[in-house]
């Protein structure tokens, strides 16, 4: 067992931990919209969490109630975020890609009272809202159905104060309810308590150089536990400046790099091939690039390699999942320089870590691989209203069954080397290979599927589908790949196909992946 060093995490509600040093900030930029150069002062966010927290409140939106965001990353986010929180409610964040039927499930589940999003999602957002009996649809900007968001920073003066919370516990109260399909299965709402978020600023602090100085750039989305600590939580907590960008183009992002000086960065590894291979990269000037930081994904040696001597940078990884709010490992900013690439560093400080064995569950002698099992302040409380799911990933002792394998080497750093989890990561986004098999099996010419992960350098992963004919029936690999793509997010797509005669299961039916994937790659 591995024990991370003490840390004192404060007893605080998370928006007045966040923006505590905000308005001492005053006109300094939080957020640049980097498409239009719009800013939003540290000032004009702290005032305006505060303005939207009063508005909901006189909207009876109150203690244990729900606040969806449905949005690409825009300065204005984390006002909402944040207003939500600061009035007593839990932002639950989603996925622009989902489908409305996604969006619907998500907006039930959590008891989603309202809804806020863009103009181009609102026609889906609706459908979702109208589904799931949300009572009020907000906009930012203005939308046919949908009051503007703009509306609630105006409903006060700025004087009126969002209501004294009585009786608040951090550690209990819920803050955030991010969707994760965990180690298994369909996405489920993941209780994050406000203390359970402080923690996770707390422990990047700790391992973290940041300074107001910093400048980063803001392509993780933030309604992915990533980019909502370390760019909506953890950097307005230091004062740092975020260029936000509502979608990845490999041409914008390398403009505003340069045109914004940004020093830190914060990616998955599909862009950072890109860092590595596109001839693009060397028309822009990327010196001021002190570190870039890899997530989500595992990273491959080599890229990592090829992106630390081209651009002249640090390259390190980390390791986390929704569940521990996400950081539980971290290669700190004082290990330098760095060229153990492989490796997402040691546990962050406040996080104990084991390894045990996958199939007896007993810890494994050192130097041995087994599953990553972590325990500290940052995991997640449970999944909502799904205590059975809870019971199978969070253990009594407060140990997460992460689902990855690990070893750890003798200077306690440690390599994610394999998953005993079958989820697909697909550019960092999650594919639940279950979710795919129950619509494949709904095609009445599929008798039986299965869905593996594929290596893919660009995506990371990609899923594939081994699918079963019923007799007399007759598909192409794009008529399955099309029907898949109808239904779901364009993330989770199949992108290829095999017909094979039978799919490789256990005496009790599960499906034997390990055998396909071995199959696939030999």
């Amino acid at each position: 067992m591995v024990h991370g060093p003490d840390i004192l995490v404060p007893d605080a509600p998370l928006p007045q931990f966040v923006l505590k040093e905000a308005y001492a900030l005053g006109d300094k930029p939080a957020l640049i919209d980097g498409p239009t150069g719009r800013v939003l002062t540290y000032a004009q966010l702290a005032g305006g969490v505060e303005r939207v927290a009063a508005a909901l409140a006189a909207r009876g939106f109150g203690v244990g109630d729900v606040f969806g965001i449905l949005s690409p990353n825009l300065p204005e986010f984390p006002i909402a975020f944040h207003g939500a929180i600061r009035a007593g409610g839990v932002a639950t964040t989603m996925n622009p890609l989902s489908s409305a039927s996604e969006l619907a499930h998500q907006l039930e589940d959590s008891g989603a009272r309202y809804l806020l999003t863009v103009p181009p999602f609102l026609e889906t957002a609706r459908e979702a809202a109208d589904a799931a009996g949300v009572e009020e649809v907000f906009v930012f900007g203005e939308g046919e159905g949908a009051t503007p968001f703009a509306s609630l920073l105006q409903e006060t003066d700025g004087s009126t104060k969002p209501p004294e919370l009585h009786g608040f516990d951090p550690s209990t109260a819920l803050a955030a309810l991010p969707y994760s399909s965990g180690t298994t299965g369909l996405p489920k709402g993941v209780m994050l308590t406000h203390r359970n978020l402080v923690a996770n600023v707390v422990q990047f602090e700790a391992v973290d150089d940041g300074t107001p100085d910093d400048v980063l750039i803001a392509i993780l989305p933030f309604f992915h536990i990533y980019g909502m600590t370390l760019l909506v939580n953890s950097a307005m907590r230091a004062g740092q400046t975020v260029v936000t960008m509502p979608r990845f183009d490999l041409e914008q992002f390398l403009q505003l790099m340069q045109d914004h000086r940004v020093t830190k960065a914060f990616l998955v590894p599909p862009i950072l091939v890109g860092l590595a291979k596109h001839p693009l990269v060397d028309q822009y000037d990327l010196s001021a690039l002190v570190r870039i930081v890899s997530g989500a994904a595992p990273l491959g040696t080599e890229v990592a390699a090829a992106v630390a001597d081209r651009l002249g940078c640090e390259v390190k990884q980390g390791f986390g999942m929704t569940e521990a709010s996400p950081v539980t490992h971290f290669v700190p900013a004082s290990r330098t320089p760095w060229t153990k690439y492989g490796s997402v560093g040691p546990v962050v400080p406040g996080v104990d870590a084991k390894l045990a064995d996958v199939d007896t569950g007993e810890e494994v002698p050192d130097g041995e691989r087994g599953e990553l099992l972590v325990r500290g302040p940052n995991v997640m409380k449970g999944y909502l209203g799904n205590d059975e799911a809870t019971a199978r990933t969070l253990d009594a002792d407060g140990w997460l069954h992460t689902g990855d394998v690990a070893v750890v080497d003798e200077d306690g750093d440690f390599f994610i080397v394999d998953r005993v989890k079958e989820l697909i990561k697909y550019k960092g986004y999650q594919v639940p290979p279950a979710e795919l098999e129950a619509l494949l099996l709904g095609h009445d010419a599929i008798g039986d599927a299965a869905v593996i992960p594929v290596l893919d350098e660009e995506a990371g992963e990609i899923p594939k589908a081994y699918v079963v004919l019923k007799p007399d029936h007759d598909l192409s690999a794009d008529d399955v790949m099309a029907y898949v793509a109808e239904r779901v997010a364009p993330y989770k797509k199949v992108r290829e196909v095999a017909f094979v005669d039978e799919i490789p299961k256990s005496s009790s039916g599960k499906i034997l992946r390990r055998v396909l994937v071995e199959q696939d790659r030999a």
